[in-house]
């Protein structure tokens, strides 16, 4: 909240699949504080956990609104593999979660007062590219770290036609190898350091 920006153009120096997680909560009716309340305590109870057990996988989070009744967590994950077995993993609070959500449905005590949701994006590399502008690491940039743009191009276009293999690099006035994204980045050490979160 309180990082210092970095001045100038930056790009995120994600390498490879980019895994990305929206997931979040609609309070259908506020008075049922008792109903969507719990699940909303879930949720940081279970980025509170990704936090401390960065093993897991997931790299950072963002906590976003879209209008007094939706909110929900951007989720950088490092591979579906972990995102999968974290959501199934019988010693992680989603699992105990979502065991209880599913048994109250099968026994017909849902009331509709909050709605639930996720979608799951696993984006190749030269499917994401990303830019900022006297920005701290943010989204992308603060799960992976950040660079100078020129690393990876000035141009979008430059930017997904990155490989982080060395090969099809960005051209013209960027480019950069794996090695030169590595040793230039800012990292996000510090965002994962806090991220957190799959419900």
């Amino acid at each position: 909240m309180f990082a210092k920006p970095q001045p100038g153009y930056t790009t995120a120096a994600a390498t490879g699949d980019t895994v990305v997680l929206l997931i979040g909560m609609r309070i259908n009716r506020f008075w049922a504080v008792h109903h969507w309340g719990p699940v909303m305590f879930a949720m940081f109870r279970m980025l509170y956990e990704l936090a401390r057990s960065p093993q897991r996988g997931l790299r950072g989070r963002i906590l976003l609104t879209a209008s007094p009744r939706t909110y929900y967590v951007v989720q950088y994950w490092e591979s579906k593999e972990h995102l999968y077995r974290y959501a199934t993993a019988p010693d992680g609070f989603h699992h105990t979660v979502w065991g209880i959500a599913n048994r109250m449905v099968r026994e017909g005590r849902s009331r509709r007062h909050v709605g639930l949701w996720h979608e799951t994006y696993i984006v190749p590399e030269g499917g994401y590219e990303s830019i900022y502008f006297d920005m701290p690491a943010f989204g992308l940039a603060g799960a992976t770290g950040q660079l100078p743009v020129e690393e990876r191009g000035r141009h979008a276009a430059q930017r997904l036609a990155f490989r982080s293999g060395g090969n099809g690099g960005s051209s013209g006035d960027g480019g950069g190898s794996a090695e030169s994204g590595a040793s230039g980045a800012v990292t996000g050490a510090d965002a994962r350091a806090e991220a957190p979160g799959v419900s």
